[in-house]
């Protein structure tokens, strides 16, 4: 009768090799995140080299406050799309936001509400906010209730927002007053430690999506809608409700990022954040979340939205022409899916 030989120590180290092999294609470098967190390393590297302005204090805070703008959207949008969903109306939802938030402090303005510390500004901030969280509960309940498409809705709530936010203003910007517009200020624009508030209020809000995500029912919830949405609801999971949560933290995001947006400007005009919203899924998508769901987090969110200011502030350093950033932004979304494609088959294979 044969016996069975141990695993001589040849055949350990093959093993050994072959768990290595596996780890290093199935740990970092199995991330699109790494991957892009690379590549902004290089860029940095690189135009600091092109422009010696590039990492000047001055323009590294500038930096900082335009990306945090768009990366605050892009947490919320992030959600969405690891349920596989879609949410185009962010971009016009800051905007209703901020105007509604300019508008309502100028009509407290003058009222009983002045007596009182920081009531006017606080009626304002809801009211901003309000306005998001409706805009993303009919998105919600129109896509998880209704059954439409989550495209089609909200490509359509993109123009009846905008719409709105021309019709509300007759196009003209709206400049926040009161007695409290310089503490409004100072919560939207201002510094800590010479940081931006909107820098910090995006890493707080990262770093809560992150344990949210990975550490509560509710993320576990999202990534099983994204992976098999009839599964998930075979499982029990709410379905419906986790869409409709999802949707209007999305625009919770943006409604915040829009009333911040009003500190920065000093004003609310009604084409704000025309376009982000190609710029938002562009940053989400660069940062590892899968359109067709289940991948996603606040790492790569930040961090796409890092690359794609990064790259936009080296541009205008370089003096080319900004209409450029637009087929730059459309570029770098096929090739973020190229590679997430690529990277998958590598995996299977």
């Amino acid at each position: 009768m044969s016996e069975l030989s141990p695993a001589t120590n040849s055949d350990t180290s093959d093993f050994s090799n072959v768990g290595r092999a596996r780890w290093w294609r199935r740990g970092f470098f199995a991330s699109q995140t790494a991957y892009v967190a690379a590549a902004l390393v290089v860029i940095m590297i690189v135009m600091s080299f092109l422009s010696s302005a590039f990492l000047s204090p001055g323009n590294l805070a500038n930096v900082a406050k335009n990306f945090s703008f768009v990366g605050i959207v892009t947490l919320g949008v992030t959600l969405v799309i690891v349920t596989g969903g879609i949410d185009l109306s962010v971009g016009s939802t800051m905007a209703l936001s901020a105007i509604t938030c300019a508008i309502v402090m100028q009509a407290v303005s003058g009222t009983v509400l002045d007596s009182v510390p920081l009531a006017g500004m606080l009626v304002s901030l809801a009211a901003g906010l309000g306005v998001a969280l409706l805009i993303g509960l009919a998105n919600g309940l129109l896509i998880a209730r209704v059954g439409l498409s989550p495209f089609v809705t909200t490509l359509g709530m993109l123009s009846i927002v905008r719409g709105l936010a021309y019709a509300v203003t007759e196009g003209r910007g709206q400049a926040p007053t009161g007695p409290d517009v310089n503490l409004f200020y100072d919560i939207t624009d201002g510094n800590i430690a010479g940081v931006p508030v909107a820098i910090i209020y995006l890493l707080v809000l990262a770093v809560i999506i992150g344990v949210v995500l990975h550490h509560t029912a509710f993320g576990r919830h999202v990534f099983a809608l994204g992976g098999n949405e009839k599964a998930a609801a075979l499982t029990g999971i709410a379905v419906e409700r986790v869409k409709i949560a999802v949707y209007v933290l999305s625009a919770l995001s943006a409604g915040f990022a829009g009333i911040l947006m009003v500190g920065w400007l000093g004003s609310a005009p009604a084409n704000l954040a025309t376009g982000y919203e190609l710029t938002i899924i562009a940053a989400a998508v660069i940062g590892g979340a899968n359109l067709n769901g289940g991948i996603g987090g606040p790492a790569g969110a930040v961090i796409g939205a890092l690359l794609i200011e990064v790259i936009r502030n080296g541009l205008v350093l370089a003096g080319i022409n900004a209409y450029w950033q637009i087929v730059l932004v459309g570029g770098i979304i096929i090739l973020a899916v190229l590679v997430d494609r690529l990277r998958t088959l590598r995996m299977t294979t």
